[in-house]
């Protein structure tokens, strides 16, 4: 246990004396088996716990399933929808409600649309073919765009609020999303 009078002890054994002072008296240093004793006696760190346990891969299913049982069949959308973590594209305050169906706030009077939505769209715009090049107007916090990138070619996405283009750019950089291009501008 560090206290005072050992941090003064260990500097007096680092540190020569001024000239003209003898230096402190020995001091009595524990045993190697008494410092190994108490090391082992330090309680063990635990894991470090998970930042929202409400974001799991079981609740991010659970919200496809959701989906599907609301009508959306298109499996290429749903694996899509599964495989993009909805909690990192909102603030973390609101990351335990990511999975609900539901839009939430993104900031600047927008919202992030509701994951049946979403996919409703994607489905209905891939209409069983091949998406090749999606503009996305108004890419918002970029959850849509991350969507749209598992399942299109190219997808080129454009925001006009400048701090939303911002958000975006931030939330999608983890991701590394070769096939998605974002744009600044009206």
């Amino acid at each position: 246990v560090a206290t005072p009078q050992t941090a003064t002890q260990n500097a007096a054994r680092h540190v020569p004396p001024p000239h003209g002072y003898p230096g402190p008296r020995p001091v009595a240093v524990p045993s190697k088996s008494h410092s190994y004793a108490m090391e082992r006696a330090q309680p063990v760190a635990a894991p470090a716990p998970r930042q929202n346990p409400l974001v799991s891969d079981a609740v991010r299913r659970a919200m496809v399933q959701r989906v599907a049982r609301q009508g959306v069949k298109d499996a290429l959308v749903l694996g899509a929808l599964e495989g993009v973590p909805r909690h990192m594209f909102m603030e973390e305050a609101l990351a335990s409600q990511a999975y609900i169906d539901a839009s939430l706030p993104i900031g600047h009077q927008q919202t992030i649309s509701r994951p049946y939505i979403v996919a409703r769209m994607i489905e209905v715009m891939r209409n069983g073919g091949q998406l090749k090049r999606v503009l996305e107007i108004g890419t918002g916090c970029g959850y849509q765009a991350a969507v749209l990138a598992r399942v299109a070619q190219e997808v080129y996405s454009i925001e006009r609020i400048k701090l939303l283009h911002e958000l975006a750019k931030n939330n999608l950089r983890p991701l590394r999303v070769p096939n998605l291009r974002l744009h600044d501008g009206d």
